[in-house]
Formats: structure tokens, sequence, C-alpha cells
């Protein structure tokens, strides 16, 4: 499995509420590996799932993004831990200001002689641990204060040439019947639009979800996703769309998000579609409908 379970994310999010916190102002972070491949971004859509990190594949030396005190770590032998271990080998950094980092999925943990890690200092290596299946870790930033996992992209900007160009692979429309409608004539009612958007349309390379959803309808903004963080409210995930709402509703027809519910009415309809990438790019579709 690429995501963290929601039971599982709940522990962890417990005991990082709970762990001790320095004070400060936090610099802009850095990426935690200057060898590994981002594979899976923050907001992915996971089998209805959101991915709350970045991905990573290919052994390399895992770097504390920022300097900080490490709060929490554990080797994937480690029985001590009543926690499950889905993250397997993980270290949690706390960097003051609320904000945590997390590196998971590793193949061993560096002995700390001390509690307190600078910035790009190597923590661990990649590996296989936990609920993964290739070599890589997984990166996550968690803010304590409000209770969500941040974008690490909101904090650390991808260089442009390592993203590939978003695509926009398909926009239907589903019936209130639950039907995707495959026509450009369609009979009033309310519609739930589908995006899938991704970062590149080629099977098997990486897939990069999008920063940002905005869907228009004549005009008028209908709808929109920002990606850039994830609540936890009541032990439910949330995501912004026109507000908060719980993320089971957007990743709810994988590897599509919802990006909005429109009612349309007789006529003639321009749907207008935006996406735009983790470095700021955008990308639009335009489709021409008719009701009836």
């Amino acid at each position: 499995m690429m995501n963290v379970p929601l039971r599982i994310t709940a522990a962890i999010l417990a005991l990082l509420i709970t762990a001790g916190s320095l004070s400060g102002t936090l610099d802009a972070m850095d990426w935690p590996s200057q060898g590994a491949v981002l594979i899976r971004n923050f907001g992915s859509n996971d089998r209805g799932n959101p991915v709350l990190g970045m991905i990573f594949e290919g052994g390399t030396e895992v770097l504390a993004a920022e300097k900080g005190e490490v709060i929490f770590s554990r080797n994937r032998n480690d029985a001590a831990s009543r926690l499950p271990s889905p993250l397997g080998a993980w270290v949690a950094v706390d960097h003051g200001d609320g904000l945590i980092s997390i590196y998971s999925r590793l193949a061993e943990v560096e002995s700390f002689g001390h509690t307190t890690v600078e910035k790009q200092q190597t923590i661990a290596s990649s590996g296989v641990s936990g609920w993964s299946a290739r070599n890589g870790f997984y990166f996550m930033v968690f803010d304590r204060r409000e209770r969500r996992w941040v974008n690490p992209a909101m904090i650390i900007t991808p260089a442009r040439e390592n993203i590939r160009p978003l695509q926009i692979l398909s926009v239907n429309l589903r019936n209130a019947q639950g039907q995707v409608v495959q026509s450009s004539i369609l009979n009033q009612g309310r519609y739930t639009i589908l995006v899938n958007a991704a970062g590149s349309s080629a099977p098997g390379a990486q897939q990069y979800a999008p920063q940002r959803i905005v869907c228009s309808v004549n005009g008028v903004e209908a709808g929109s996703i920002n990606f850039e963080a994830v609540s936890a409210r009541d032990g439910v995930l949330m995501i912004y769309r026109n507000g908060l709402v719980p993320a089971k509703q957007v990743y709810s027809a994988p590897p599509s998000f919802e990006a909005a519910d429109v009612s349309l009415t007789r006529g003639l309809v321009t749907l207008e579609v935006i996406v735009q990438d983790i470095t700021g790019n955008p990308r639009s579709a335009t489709y021409r409908l008719t009701v009836n």
C-alpha cells in the first residue's frame, strides 16, 4: 500500500501532538534526498485515499530537511514500540513552530548521539520496510498546531526541470444516478465533475497530482480543490474543496478527483477546467455541452 490507513494515521498523529515542541522560526526546508526520484506527491489519489506526503524511489541517504530535534525514531526490528508500523523504520524531527518532518519506510535509522540534527544531515538510508514493496522512502510534514498534514511543496519548491508537464487526462460528468456520461449532450440535472490530471500520461511513468483544480461553468467558478493540506477532524481526513470536506468525497473515484458538484440547466454550457502543478504551471481544457 502507498498510503497510511486512517487508524494508523490517528495513532501517529496522537504521538506527534503530545511530543515536546521547539520554538523558533522555520526557514525554507531542503529536499530530504539528493539522489532519490519523486514518484508520488502530496494529494495523489491512491486507490481512494490521499497520499499525505511525497514518496521517493531509489537507494540513497535520507537527509534532515531542516535543523531540528529528533522526537521519535524506530528501527524496523524495534519491538519496544507498541505502535503498528506500516511506516516501517521511521524518524520524526521537530523543527519548531509546530512543524514536524517524518521520514519512513527506511532501511535503518542512524544511532543519534544527541537529539539535535542539522539541516541536510544524514539521518537514515532508504530501503524497504513497513508497507512498502520497493526501495525508497516516504516523506511527510505535519503541523501539530493545526492538526494537519502539509504539502511539502508549500515549504520546498521543486525544481521545474524535475517536474514533467501536467496533463489533463480526462474530464467526465457523473449524474445523480451514479452513471458517468460520455456524451456532450446531457439532460438537465445535477452532476459531479471528475477530473483526472497527472504529471505524465505515459504508462508506468511518474504520476504527479496537481496543486490545484478549478472548474468553471459559463465563466463562473463552480468548485475548486486546493492540495495544500489534509486536516484531521475527529478521526476523519478533510481536504479543502470550497471549504473543508471529508477526503473520501474527493477521492471516491480513483484515479480522478471529484472537483465540483454542479446543476446544469437547459441551453449551451461551457465547462472549463484549470489545473496547476506543484511549480505553479497551469494547464486548461474547455468543453462545449448541450443540456436538454
